[in-house]
């Protein structure tokens, strides 16, 4: 993979609400990130099982993310009654690329989805991910750019390299 693009697909949350996500998803993978959080790559064996039948159905837009299924949102809306959990997406490739980040907690989406287009600037309130990160719990540490750095989010360049690590 070259070192110019970065892409994720990945549940975002705390290593105690991860895990037993998890544990309803035989494909999922925890990995902890800084700051009590962690997250699921969200692969295509991890999308097919929290799809499960809704997958032929898939509404291809759900939150703003074209992979969600409707059967996807429940099973985040069910875990998100114990505690938030962020669904983030980016793609970048030579330093311009897409975000996506929506939160749920208490059952429902209470941010986003967010969204950034290409070449557009942050807004002063963060990218989508930080903003996301920021609604469960993260914070920007001494020295690091924003909460995307501080939770550890760049130590891999694509969704494959937090399964099998690059």
């Amino acid at each position: 993979m070259s070192g110019m693009s970065y892409e994720l697909q990945a549940l975002i949350g705390t290593r105690e609400l991860l895990t037993v996500a998890a544990a309803e998803v035989p494909a999922a993978r925890v990995v902890p990130l800084a700051q009590g959080l962690a997250l699921i790559p969200v692969t295509p064996a991890v999308l097919a099982a929290l799809q499960g039948e809704e997958a032929e159905s898939k509404s291809g837009g759900g939150a703003g993310f074209g992979w969600h299924s409707d059967g996807f949102e429940l099973r985040l809306a069910a875990w998100s009654k114990a505690e938030p959990i962020a669904c983030v997406e980016a793609e970048y490739w030579g330093g311009s690329g897409t975000q996506r980040a929506a939160v749920w907690s208490n059952g429902r989406i209470v941010l986003g989805p967010l969204s950034s287009g290409e070449f557009e600037p942050s807004p002063p309130e963060g990218t989508p991910i930080s903003r996301a990160l920021r609604r469960i719990g993260a914070h920007v540490e001494p020295g690091d750019t924003d909460e995307f750095d501080s939770v550890g989010l760049a130590a891999h360049r694509s969704t494959d390299g937090w399964v099998t690590p690059d």
